[in-house]
């Protein structure tokens, strides 16, 4: 079948090299696309955001399958446009992605169907929010309550720094996306990424993984929309997972559809694993980056099956198979990220660095300029390595880094770091 992929990051350029791989792939297009997809796809210029020509090209195209990678344009209704014309896809539809395009959306519905989550207040003026901050503790969470690329969240240790997040938000720091604003309890534990296919009645989990979203070594500095990841997470056992399911992925399922909104795509729940057991910190509607790198590394199933299988209602059928490998992939950004990144740099050694074994390189924000790859957004390349052992993944994918040439980017030196010394503490 002639399939079309909506979006141009690493998760995309993920999710056309394991689609690249089906048997039943005809011809894979990729919109806008990038530098690394080029290789895997036909990128084509086409603006998500107009509906139109989406279902235009769909139909000159004679595309069988949307995929729908970002949430920007599940949260724009583009699925509700397709369905409209008969055109198959996997992503949810507008309502359904209310789950990630407001995150006071989805607290309102773990209340109702009891989904263990942190206590939490919703605002749409600066004075009620601090009037919230008065009555509770520290440290607290500010979030705007819309779309703000992962960087509309902060973890206010003081006061003044609580205050602040709220009056950036109302300030239009965020955009549309900070005009309701979210103040949420802290949960301590471990952070976890928990992926589950839903076909709007039944969910079938994938691999887990974990990020890093600070961009500094130690878990420093601030918030990324993520500098690495590795799969699996030791901290998701197979205990934890079942329980997740249980409380959190089928609660919600079987909610939405009872709302007359299903949700059918790939749900992605940001985990805190606490004393209590995992809770709930906030959902995306699609897959996450950079963890679907890791996961599409070790996955042994056919990707395109198993997203019709989605996009049909027959999640019941599927079975998943995954490599025991584990898999690490290590974000290289451009200087200034996550604030204002230097566009326009020259990225050299890639081909010498993909020959590095167990690598793959998967491009996020880059463009080509005749044979030169220039660098061109935050989050540039995603260096990808499966082992053994966590560790050998991550002694595999820095080795890879070590022969990129590229004095306008940077990355973490430690992604892993927990992973790896579990791994050590298990072996002593």
């Amino acid at each position: 079948m002639n399939v079309l992929l909506i979006g141009g990051g690493g998760r995309e350029h993920a999710l056309a090299w394991a689609l690249n791989a089906s048997p039943l792939l005809t011809k894979l297009y990729a919109a806008p696309g990038n530098a690394g997809i080029a290789d895997v796809a036909k990128c084509v210029a086409l603006d998500a955001a107009d509906h139109g020509a989406v279902l235009r090209f769909v139909k000159d195209q004679a595309i069988d399958f949307v995929i729908i990678g970002p949430e920007a344009p599940l949260v724009a209704g583009l699925s509700d446009a397709l369905a409209g014309v008969g055109v198959k896809h996997f992503g949810p539809s507008r309502a359904a992605s209310q789950l990630e395009g407001s995150k006071g959306f989805t607290k309102d519905l773990c209340r109702e169907a009891g989904i263990p989550t942190g206590s939490y207040g919703r605002f749409s003026d600066a004075h009620s929010a601090r009037c919230y901050l008065e009555r509770h503790g520290l440290p607290i969470v500010v979030k705007a309550d819309g779309l703000a690329a992962g960087k509309g969240v902060v973890v206010a240790t003081t006061r003044a720094e609580a205050e602040a997040a709220v009056d950036a938000c109302f300030a239009g720091a965020f955009g549309a996306a900070g005009a309701e604003v979210l103040i949420e309890e802290f949960l301590d534990g471990e952070e976890a990424s928990f992926f589950a296919l839903c076909d709007g009645r039944d969910a079938v989990a994938l691999a887990t993984a974990q990020d890093h979203k600070r961009v500094g070594d130690g878990d420093t500095g601030p918030n990324t929309g993520g500098m690495g990841a590795y799969s699996p997470a030791p901290v998701m056992t197979p205990a934890l997972v079942e329980r997740t399911m249980r409380e959190i992925i089928r609660p919600t399922v079987a909610a939405m559809a009872a709302r007359g909104t299903p949700f059918k795509g790939v749900l992605f729940a940001g985990l805190m694993i606490t004393a209590d057991g995992p809770k709930l910190i906030e959902y995306n509607v699609r897959f996450g980056d950079p963890e679907t790198q890791v996961l599409m590394v070790r996955l042994n199933s056919d990707l395109l099956a198993a997203m019709l299988a989605t996009a049909d209602g027959e999640l019941r059928r599927l079975d998943l198979h995954w490599r025991d490998d584990a898999a690490l992939t290590v974000v290289l950004a451009a200087e200034g990220y996550p604030g204002t990144p230097t566009k326009g740099t020259e990225i050299r050694g890639l081909d010498e660095a993909r020959r590095t074994p167990g690598v793959e390189i998967f491009h996020a924000g880059t463009r080509r300029d005749g044979d030169r790859v220039l660098a061109d957004g935050g989050r540039v390349l995603n260096v990808t390595a499966v082992g053994a052992t966590v560790a050998e993944a991550q002694q595999r994918a820095y080795a890879a880094i070590a022969k990129i040439d590229w004095p306008g980017g940077f990355c973490r030196h430690d992604i892993g770091w927990r992973a790896v010394a579990r791994e050590k503490g298990a072996r002593g």
